[in-house]
């Protein structure tokens, strides 16, 4: 394919191209979230939850989309360019994969790779009647189970999630703002989504004491087909450029506890002329004088 680059005639379609160009510090990732040609109820629910969970940064498609990911992937890449989303959800439903979810990621608007999940039980927001965090409210993502460590396809299935639900990056954070909670639990084959807000109570002294109340939505699901990119690819994937990467000091080293070492080349000195602190112990006795003049008597014999 030839892409022939066109000046922009307006003002705004400079600004859209300026936005989309390459970055040093690139944009928060933006995501879509697709309704498949035979979605169900279930599935809409659940993409909608997200959805509210993901804003402001995600965009939900509400028309269905006759598409199968697995087998076609140009729909999903035409989307991705048109909304300049590098992330997706996509929700279908049918006889042999009731309650479908397909999550994955794109690099250069081509799909990096995507792994189907089925929806066992889900609990909406609206089934909780907790109160609810604000929108755009940055999660802390908690994961736990040693198969997303232990399994190749679980750990790339973390990877995915964390890119999905990090939200932007930023400088510092406030006590205060740590009210929402995304737990993730992989055990006996299947993952369970849970959501909860972070209630700080009295306790007495400085430190709060802390609570979780749920607030939906939770997800039980198994993890089904999946389409992982090659080894070469999700490294080119994971490149930075030079510019970001931390300028290499000569001579400092770190151990794993942090601390830093520095080594120092100094030239080979000479002991013997250091000037120490001059004191009776330190003085040399005459018979030392002696050998270091070669034997020779300094003081001057006396005339007959």
């Amino acid at each position: 394919l030839i892409y022939c680059y066109r000046k922009p005639k307006t003002k705004r379609a400079k600004r859209f191209l300026e936005k989309r160009e390459p970055k040093l510090n690139e944009n928060t990732k933006n995501a879509m979230l697709i309704r498949g040609g035979n979605a169900n109820l279930t599935v809409t629910a659940v993409l909608k939850d997200i959805y509210a969970v993901k804003k402001p940064f995600a965009v939900l498609y509400k028309k269905k989309n006759i598409t199968r990911p697995f087998e076609d992937q140009t729909s999903l890449e035409f989307f991705s360019k048109k909304s300049d989303c590098s992330l997706f959800l996509f929700g279908s439903h049918n006889k042999k994969r009731p309650n479908n979810l397909i999550i994955g990621r794109m690099f250069d608007y081509h799909v990096l790779d995507m792994i189907e999940l089925g929806v066992e039980k889900f609990v909406s927001l609206k089934d909780v009647k907790n109160s609810k965090c604000p929108e755009g409210t940055k999660p802390m993502l908690i994961f736990a189970g040693d198969m997303f460590e232990v399994n190749e396809e679980y750990r790339r299935l973390k990877s995915l999630l964390v890119d999905f639900f990090r939200g932007p990056t930023v400088p510092s954070i406030r006590l205060a703002g740590l009210e929402y909670v995304l737990h993730f639990t992989a055990v006996d084959g299947k993952i369970y989504m849970r959501s909860y807000k972070v209630l700080l109570k009295k306790s007495g002294c400085k430190i709060p004491r802390i609570e979780l109340e749920e607030m939906g939505p939770s997800l039980d699901l198994v993890m089904r087909r999946t389409h992982l990119a090659s080894d070469d690819l999700y490294k080119l994937s994971l490149k930075q450029p030079k510019a970001l990467k931390p300028k290499k000091k000569k001579n400092v080293s770190h151990d794993v506890f942090g601390t830093t070492y520095g080594r120092i080349h100094m030239q080979k000195q000479d002991l013997s002329k250091l000037q120490t602190r001059k004191m009776k112990g330190l003085k040399k006795r005459p018979a030392e004088k002696l050998a270091e003049d070669g034997g020779a008597n300094p003081k001057k014999s006396k005339s007959a």
